[in-house]
């Protein structure tokens, strides 16, 4: 079954059978497999369809690690979000998603509703984060049983904790 909300400029068509639910990631590190969240974050599910399928995240980084491994555009000069910031942070709006590990939230400054092509996935349970500065919301998670995906998450902290300023590589995001 389908439905559409308007929402501001964004025209949403979310189905039960979503044909793309996950996001893989393929980092210098090896993969990453996030499973997608229409349930809890429709409009930012389909914001971040649009911006993979754009190729924004192909051969941009993970720069941070410390409660967290975030990732982006952040400071690459031949990258540009084509679509703005997210128009809503659906935090509060549909199914509660904490903050736990694994899962994956857009990352934005003090105000809530200026998300963007940044997010992180924790690296452990950071509920704080379901509230601080409106919370941060979540659109995806790595599955539970996906040993490669939680592998290479763990590498990707290590490396950039033990060489600060250091980035790991996203080659290529698909979608499946």
């Amino acid at each position: 079954s389908y439905f559409t909300k308007q929402v501001n400029t964004y025209t949403l068509c979310i189905s039960n059978k979503n044909k793309m639910s996950t996001i893989t990631l393929q980092t210098t590190e090896g993969p990453i497999n996030l499973k997608l969240r229409p349930d809890a974050a429709p409009i930012t599910v389909q914001y971040i369809i649009k911006l993979v399928q754009h190729g924004l995240y192909n051969n941009s980084n993970f720069y941070r690690s410390d409660f967290v491994i975030q990732c982006g555009t952040h400071g690459l000069r031949n990258k540009t979000n084509p679509l703005g910031d997210i128009p809503a942070n659906e935090t509060h709006t549909n199914v509660k998603v904490s903050n736990t590990r694994g899962t994956a939230s857009i990352a934005h400054f003090d105000v809530p509703d200026n998300g963007n092509s940044e997010f992180f996935i924790n690296l452990q349970t950071n509920s704080h984060l379901d509230t601080v500065y409106g919370g941060y919301c979540v659109f995806a998670q790595v599955e539970e049983n996906d040993v490669n995906s939680w592998h290479t998450v763990d590498a990707i902290a290590k490396k950039i904790k033990a060489n600060p300023g250091m980035h790991v590589g996203i080659t290529k995001a698909t979608l499946s």
